[in-house]
């Protein structure tokens, strides 16, 4: 595994890269609050199947530079970052796989470089188009009279408080909690914090050790949540800046996985039910007894159904 410093769109983006330097290109996109370390059991696979794999930590994390600025985090703008990248290494069709966050700026690679961008992978966040207006205006609604975790990370510098103040603890809830219902469908009141009520638990789950759960506090250690929780706080930018894209479905071979028991299939339901009328090419697949880090719970599946997608689709 290698790791480069690549100065593009105004930061500096750290990226890692492993495989065969004429290995066909895959970009691995990391979630919230994730690293490019939730890559790991993937990154052998495909890089064993001959790919040329890059996982960079994402704008506002670990390595990577973290603007100040909320602004400098809406969704065109972190595409931007892997566009320029994906420039700077001469690169001309690629596949790109996006996990949460990184699912969502996936599915508008796929809108900005249909030539580009050849294929697709999403896991856990579906798409289903621009919607009628800004989903956090729809979700200030939904939620006036109960707490959701993304009206509550709007106000800057709330969450950063509560989650700064134990990084390995507020890990330890996101790991286990984000893939049940408990940390994000639990009704609270309006004006709750995100962990109120929310037990800390005594043991990590199987499929993350301590040596890898570090890597995910080391993300957070020196920075925070700050730039991370920035991305949140773009949904109304997003949907301004993305009108030029309201007709474009996405034609490129697609893959969507998700777990049966991802709090966010449950959120997205509706979006989930209504992606094969944007998304032309489609392959979905719903992993059994799976949460929301799919990559890692479920990561033989995922690698089985990555690579044999990738066969038909991408070969190395």
């Amino acid at each position: 595994m290698q790791a480069q410093d690549l100065a593009v769109n105004g930061i500096n983006l750290h990226v890692h890269m492993a495989g065969p330097e004429n290995g066909r290109p895959i970009w691995l996109l990391h979630g919230f609050p994730e690293c490019w370390h939730s890559w790991r059991e993937q990154i052998p696979a495909l890089v064993a199947a001959g790919y040329r794999v890059f996982t960079p930590e994402m704008r506002g994390y670990d390595r990577s530079d973290a603007p100040a600025e909320i602004s400098a985090y809406d969704v065109l703008t972190i595409c931007a970052d892997i566009q320029a990248s994906m420039t700077a290494l001469n690169q001309h069709n690629v596949c790109i796989v996006g996990h949460d966050w990184g699912a969502l700026v996936a599915w508008h690679l796929a809108q900005l470089e249909p030539q580009r961008v050849s294929t697709l992978v999403a896991m856990s966040v579906p798409f289903a188009g621009r919607g009628k207006r800004p989903a956090i205006e729809v979700m200030r609604e939904v939620f006036a009279e109960r707490f959701n975790y993304i009206v509550y990370f709007q106000q800057p510098g709330v969450a950063e408080q509560e989650l700064d103040a134990d990084i390995e603890r507020s890990l330890r809830i996101f790991i286990q909690g984000a893939s049940s219902s408990d940390l994000l469908l639990q009704e609270r009141p309006a004006d709750s914090k995100l962990f109120d009520g929310i037990k800390i638990p005594n043991e990590l789950p199987e499929w993350c050790s301590e040596k890898d759960f570090q890597a995910y506090v080391e993300t957070f250690t020196e920075n925070g949540f700050r730039g991370a929780l920035n991305w949140y706080r773009n949904f109304e930018r997003n949907w301004q800046k993305t009108e030029f894209l309201q007709d474009v479905k996405i034609e490129q071979p697609t893959l969507f996985l998700v777990g049966d028991k991802d709090p966010v299939a449950t959120l997205e339901a509706h979006t989930i039910s209504r992606m094969p009328t944007r998304v032309s090419n489609l392959e979905q697949h719903q992993l059994s007894d799976c949460g929301h880090w799919i990559q890692s719970e479920k990561a033989k599946e995922v690698n089985e159904l990555l690579l044999g997608f990738l066969a038909k689709h991408f070969p190395a």
